[in-house]
């Protein structure tokens, strides 16, 4: 029994090494992208050519996070040299510790392990959470110390918890988010759920560890106030028309758009039929602890990330919600494992619409999550084929017009060594250089259809990159 169970892990172990490893081959070449330019290029070459520990960042491009993702590329970078590949490598351990903590969560609410696979993969083939996976970002970071914290309280390791959460404070201001959600999790798990009283719950011990595993967070804006006198934006900051409150319209309409994306990208199977479940199975589901628990989590820890985004001017992020797309994925795969029939045609239902998800596209005039789902990937290689067209053209690209993310310099998205940079889109560019994953302003669409004429196109599979000429009539 003994011998059989630690084959099993052995074997678990190995699995999710060969599949960190074939996700890092596979994702090699693929470039920066959106705002991973930002926290892992810019800011990560900050770090490199002046000082690792330095993390005061030049206020053109400062978005006030934490330089983490760009502090762990450093790293990397300064021991195995500065390459896109070295990149790609400085994720593969938290891709194979969140796999590892991944199975362990699951493993805590499914026992039977013939289902615990079933499960683990209904998870990874979210689009949101396996763009994670072939991106160099720091949600696959956040994700991976986040699970470390949970499935430490989950089942008592007091250790792993504290090493879990000190490392959550200090990622992102939204892992700092995630850390409140653990603790609010935590205290109502207790309190609600395994029906503790408040005076066991709150223990100096208890105050005390997340107090101590907090101190990078407070130290870290502590000394931004003291050296910056500003967290996030400050009057000239790229990002300063994104934090004012929301009106009243606004605010409904982050609402909105906040349910549509947890029904994004095929996850409106996923949604339905826990709805579904509930008018008929309701009291039977709710009875279990376990249940319980997961619902929780999958709301207690994204809370303070949705009532900040619904309440200013900033757009709702697909991969902000991530840690909550598992908990329900998850708690759909028990719905069915447990309370339905049709067990093997609801799932594959569930993971056929989940992978089609990636493939959902909406018109140009409707903003598109790209970065959030695997629909993006045929941009990587169309854009290095554009980019050597304009080369064998002679035509410099320091003159040709773009938009975000690719008006920013090659080497910051393919470590290229190449210095020059696409011009932002003004309207008055001779030449355009436009890709169907960049989400545009109406405004600009029409310039693009009315004044300008298609000098070459590039297409693979769902994405068009097309090299505009202005007309000269």
């Amino acid at each position: 029994m003994i011998k059989s169970l630690l084959n099993y892990k052995k074997s678990e172990f190995y699995f999710f090494i060969f599949l960190s490893i074939l996700i890092f081959l596979i994702s090699i070449n693929y470039g920066m992208f959106d705002d991973d330019i930002l926290f892992g290029s810019k800011m990560g070459n900050q770090l490199y050519y002046n000082s690792i520990f330095n993390w005061n960042m030049p206020d053109s491009f400062d978005p006030g996070h934490p330089p983490f993702l760009g502090f762990i590329l450093t790293v990397f970078w300064n021991i195995f040299g500065h390459h896109l590949w070295v990149s790609h490598l400085a994720m593969l351990p938290f891709t194979f510790g969140f796999f590892y903590q991944l199975h362990k969560f699951i493993s805590y609410f499914v026992k039977e392990r013939s289902l615990q696979f079933c499960a683990f993969i209904l998870i990874i083939v979210d689009p949101s959470l396996s763009t994670c996976f072939v991106l160099v970002n720091m949600e696959i970071i956040m994700l991976f110390f986040f699970f470390l914290a949970v499935n430490s309280i989950l089942k008592n390791k007091i250790l792993f918890k504290f090493i879990g959460l000190l490392f959550l404070s200090i990622v992102s201001y939204r892992s700092m988010m995630l850390f409140a959600g653990i603790f609010l999790f935590d205290v109502l798990n207790k309190l609600f759920i395994q029906k503790e009283v408040i005076k066991k719950i709150i223990t100096i011990k208890f105050i005390l560890l997340y107090f101590l595993s907090s101190l990078p967070a407070f130290i870290f804006v502590g000394w931004r106030l003291l050296t910056k006198g500003w967290l996030q934006t400050h009057p000239n900051s790229p990002w300063s028309g994104m934090w004012h409150f929301a009106d009243f319209k606004y605010f409904i309409r982050n609402l909105v758009v906040l349910v549509w994306r947890y029904l994004d990208f095929g996850r409106i199977f996923i949604m339905l039929l826990i709805v579904i479940s509930f008018f008929i199975y309701g009291k039977k589901i709710i009875k279990s602890i376990k249940n319980k628990q997961i619902l929780l989590l999958a709301i207690s820890s994204v809370i303070l990330i949705i009532i900040t985004i619904i309440s200013v001017t900033n757009s709702v992020g697909i991969r902000y919600f991530i840690v909550s797309y598992i908990c329900f994925n998850l708690f759909s795969f028990i719905i069915i494992s447990k309370y339905l029939k049709l067990k093997k045609v609801l799932y594959f239902t569930l993971l056929i619409g989940l992978i089609t998800g990636n493939l959902w596209i909406y018109p140009k005039e409707l903003s598109q999550g790209w970065r959030a789902t695997l629909g993006h990937l045929p941009y990587h290689s169309l854009r290095i084929k554009a980019i050597d067209y304009l080369n064998n053209e002679h035509i410099d690209v320091s003159e040709v017009g773009s938009f975000f993310p690719n008006y920013t310099t090659l080497d910051l998205i393919d470590f290229s060594g190449d210095k020059r940079s696409f011009a932002k889109f003004t309207g008055k560019n001779k030449y355009v250089f436009y890709a169907t994953v960049y989400n545009l302003t109406e405004e600009d669409l029409n310039i693009l259809n009315n004044n300008y004429t298609i000098l070459k196109e590039f297409n693979n599979f769902n994405t068009t990159i097309t090299i505009y000429i202005l007309d000269t009539k």
